[in-house]
């Protein structure tokens, strides 16, 4: 088990994010000995933890985290502690939690950054008025990755979106719950985001008296 709560190989979503995709997640791949992302964050020499950060608390698919504005994230001239995005893919809103490890190294970089509250969070390298692409995404991923001391062949930028999401399932066995968090528009889409199988609703009844 990784850390970012998938087998090496079951990493991605999209042609530029997938690695290896196709195999459904077993419920031992989904949730079980998952550590925790923010013990294992990208060492000095890694570029942006901010977005790192960003992409574990928001559980957001690479093409929202690299649209994602200023203004989103920034209250009061301080890092939200709560945010919400509108999905590309559904166009629907979902909101998400900024905790202390993503609101300081965000609050960082946005000092760094500078810009006004309409700009891109995380601007281009050739042309700061428009957001990176999830190519140069993906390639901050395999820095983050390889920075923790991982295979960057293993895991890809949709990885970082399954890290919370699986974390939160194994320790409350809530489907509604994350099927919220992710913004899935239904609940079959987490069950099978998350390789739900009979064993994992056994489980969770045996835990629960009446």
């Amino acid at each position: 088990m990784g850390l970012f709560g998938v087998r090496p190989g079951d990493s991605g979503e999209t042609a530029v994010e997938r690695r290896t995709h196709g195999r459904r997640k077993t419920r031992a791949q989904a949730a079980a000995g998952l550590g925790d992302p923010v013990l294992a964050r990208p060492r000095a020499a890694s570029s942006r933890p901010g977005a790192f950060f960003l992409a574990i608390d928001s559980k957001l698919r690479g093409c929202d985290v690299v649209k994602i504005r200023i203004s989103e994230l920034v209250s009061g001239g301080r890092v939200r502690t709560r945010a919400t995005v509108t999905q590309q893919k559904t166009g629907r809103p979902v909101q998400f939690e900024l905790l202390e490890a993503a609101r300081s190294s965000l609050e960082a970089w946005l000092e760094r950054r500078g810009g006004a509250l309409d700009d891109y969070a995380f601007p281009s390298r050739t042309n700061h008025e428009k957001h990176i692409g999830t190519r140069q995404y993906a390639m901050l991923v395999d820095e983050w990755v390889s920075a923790i001391g991982l295979r960057r062949e293993d895991y890809g930028a949709h990885s970082l979106r399954r890290t919370k999401a699986s974390i939160i399932y194994k320790a409350t066995g809530n489907l509604r719950a994350v099927q919220l968090l992710l913004g899935h528009t239904k609940i079959e889409s987490t069950v099978r985001y998350l390789g739900v199988d009979v064993e994992d609703v056994l489980t969770v009844a045996e835990h629960t008296e009446v």
